[in-house]
């Protein structure tokens, strides 16, 4: 399609979807907008802001439609897969917000369809966008600090966050902070660290505060990788909701031999201190903070900052280059579909890992990440799982006690029974593990 103009399919209309719509209306290469929503009223009011040509909640009429050639997928997490593959159909370029899939197999079934149809696909991963990352990644291109050695990642997220998200559906099994949130920040260090690939993920997690949402507040892992470089992975949303940042604070440092990067991306350098109360970054429809924010660390919202009715950062510059991309051929840093079926592997191993209580080698199979939600009291429960209930298929290790989660009741610690106050020890390392990679060793 390069040289002709853009017709611009939308599938769904919420919070990103309205940004890339309204972004579209400004690109002189996109000249027919659809907009397809099951929410009726939610695709009327953006189909009014933007002039769309088409306003529909028939996926089939939006996709049928002739004047498409190229499709935003915005839909909610969980609501990927068909619409996805229904626009394969067309053999038109997408943009797919992360995950493919919340379901590994399905992401995988996913990812084989875009690229047996031989389709261009990209995937959100907005922070790519930013201007410190890609100076970041211009300094590793060029050796400016050696052969990375270990990297140490940690995101904090307002708990507004899972909040808002979680809200939304009651299918929260794979709705972890790996999964929804993590996936960024992982994403980016998987990008800064190319080519290397992870072999092994040890990870743990723990469900203190957002446990009642059936969600996990926090998961740290660590990533060997193939020439032997170690990878600190950590992320907590569940932060209070009057932390000043709105979303998102992250810092990563990246070690070489010759040197070393250290980026600071927690927004403390422009703090705003009110008597107004603040609002949420992330918001869903109904959703109200149970607690206002008066202190606010601007520009911790991931797409960017408005001002005077525009968007402003990363997901203008993402979104705008895409439409470059599709008008004029130019190369782009996007994450592909692909990059976007690893990540969702990834930060599944890390739950996996906390789950079972010992390290997982990588590549792992897609199926081996299957698993069924637990469902029991926790409160009368005991330290362990009914068997079966949180795992299902028999290449899954057994289930191990609710301690190696560090998962405790709402009473203190000093309060529980002896025998769980602390957790068991953990299962040896399964027999015949490969060891870690030398250097050089790449794959």
């Amino acid at each position: 399609m390069r040289g002709e103009g853009i017709g611009l399919a939308v599938v769904g209309c919420g919070t990103v979807g309205r940004i890339r719509a309204v972004l579209a209306r400004e690109h002189p290469a996109v000249d027919w907008i659809g907009l397809c929503d099951i929410d009726a009223d939610t695709a009327k009011t953006l189909g009014e802001d933007v002039d769309a040509d088409l306003v529909t909640a028939d996926l089939d009429e939006v996709l049928g439609r002739p004047e498409v050639t190229a499709v935003i997928i915005a839909t909610a997490e969980n609501e990927h897969v068909a619409p996805i593959l229904a626009a394969v159909e067309l053999g038109k370029p997408l943009f797919i917000e992360k995950p493919l899939a919340t379901n590994p197999v399905e992401s995988a079934r996913v990812l084989a369809a875009i690229e047996e149809a031989g389709i261009d696909a990209v995937m959100g991963y907005t922070q790519r966008f930013r201007r410190r990352f890609q100076t970041v990644k211009q300094r590793l291109r060029d050796g400016q600090i050696g052969d990375v050695t270990s990297v140490v990642t940690r995101a904090f997220m307002n708990r507004m966050v899972p909040d808002a998200t979680l809200r939304k559906t009651s299918e929260r099994s794979n709705l972890t902070p790996m999964v929804v949130s993590g996936t960024h920040s992982l994403d980016m260090c998987m990008w800064l660290m190319e080519p290397r690939e992870p072999v092994e993920v040890y990870a743990r997690s723990i469900d203190a505060t957002l446990g009642e949402m059936r969600t996990k507040d926090a998961t740290f892992g660590l990533f060997t990788m193939d020439d032997g470089a170690i990878w600190s992975m950590n992320i907590s949303w569940a932060l209070p909701t009057v932390w000043p940042g709105a979303v998102y604070g992250l810092e990563i440092g990246i070690v070489g031999t010759k040197g070393v990067i250290d980026i600071e991306d927690t927004h403390r350098d422009v703090v705003l201190a009110t008597q107004i109360p603040q609002p949420a970054g992330y918001t869903s429809k109904g959703y109200e903070p149970d607690s206002q924010r008066y202190v606010d660390f601007l520009g911790s919202y991931p797409p960017g900052d408005v001002s005077d009715g525009l968007l402003w950062g990363p997901m203008r510059e993402e979104t705008m280059t895409w439409f470059n991309r599709l008008s004029t051929g130019i190369a782009t840093p996007h994450a592909t579909a692909r990059d976007g079926h690893r990540n969702l592997i990834l930060t599944m191993a890390m739950d996996h890992s906390a789950r079972t209580g010992g390290p997982v080698e990588l590549p792992i199979a897609p199926e081996r990440l299957m698993w069924k939600e637990a469902k029991w009291n926790r409160s009368t429960s005991g330290s362990s799982a009914p068997d079966g209930a949180a795992v299902s298929g028999p290449l899954l290790p057994p289930i191990v006690p609710w301690s190696h989660h560090f998962t405790w009741p709402k009473s203190t610690r000093s309060g529980l029974p002896r025998s769980r106050r602390r957790p068991e020890p953990l299962p040896p390392p399964p027999t015949g593990r490969r060891s870690s990679p030398t250097r050089g060793s790449r794959r």
